[in-house]
């Protein structure tokens, strides 16, 4: 795959709920091998988008397109990990199960797991910092350990593509910036990193791309020409307004809503 793919497109991207508009004709390309945060206001889509990127919610209109294919031709190749508060930790399972799953995609059917699994497992979880903790019970972490977790479980995938969903979201200050360097690391072996992001102040400094969004696409691009008075503005208020108005372009247009 030529590194001029994009990593990322979408494409006139809406999704619905309950008749009220949360992502609107979102249209964006994102590069391979960047650092990019998602950011907006709480409530602005963010989430939905990793989402519908992912096909996991319906989509009113539009598409998306991963590593220049449907999800379908690449699901290998795209690592996810979803917001911690979504996951139920009382699931009995171990460290090395949980690591273990970033595997399977690459399993199939009948083959079993073997030694290169098993290395690869090891590896990921030496990165993260959590190799003594392989036969824990996944319930008995910190936070900021089962954020590492799920990191090694990415990583034993071995994706080309990640996309995190506020991964930062209770852990500490010092787990964090571990998480960060991992991710920079990640970012130098010619890796894609997609991150939600709600902390103004150090995305300039995580990121060297950004999306603004809130329901609608406000900027997409490099940090030093999207991370602006202006468009932060535009982005961090006015949301009610914008969602009003999508409404009524709704109403007036008789627009069609499919629901599930």
């Amino acid at each position: 795959m030529s590194l001029t793919t994009p990593a990322l497109e979408a494409h006139n991207l809406t999704v619905i709920y309950h008749k009220k508009p949360v992502l609107w004709n979102i249209d964006f390309t994102l590069p391979q091998g960047e650092m990019i945060g998602i950011m907006g206001p709480n409530g602005a889509g963010k989430s939905t988008l990793i989402k519908a990127l992912l096909g996991l919610v319906p989509l009113n209109s539009g598409y998306a397109r991963l590593l220049g294919a449907e999800l379908r031709q690449v699901r290998q190749k795209v690592s996810y990990i979803p917001q911690r508060q979504t996951i139920d930790w009382d699931f009995p399972a171990t460290v090395e199960e949980v690591v273990m799953m970033g595997r399977f995609p690459h399993l199939g059917l009948f083959r079993r797991i073997g030694k290169d699994d098993r290395r690869l497992v090891k590896e990921a979880l030496e990165q993260v910092n959590m190799g003594e903790f392989v036969q824990r019970q996944i319930s008995q972490l910190s936070g900021g350990q089962q954020q590492r977790v799920f990191l090694a479980r990415a990583l034993a995938q071995q994706a080309e593509l990640y996309l995190l969903d506020e991964p930062f979201v209770g852990v500490d200050a010092s787990t964090e910036q571990s998480i960060v360097n991992l991710l920079r690391n990640m970012r130098e072996a010619g890796k894609t990193i997609v991150v939600v992001h709600h902390d103004l102040h150090t995305a300039p400094d995580y990121f060297n791309y950004l999306v603004l969004i809130n329901a609608s696409l406000i900027a997409c691009g490099p940090t030093s020409e999207v991370f602006t008075d202006d468009l932060l503005r535009s982005t961090y208020s006015g949301k009610l307004t914008v969602l009003s108005q999508v409404g009524d372009q709704m109403r007036s247009r008789n627009f069609p809503v499919r629901e599930k």
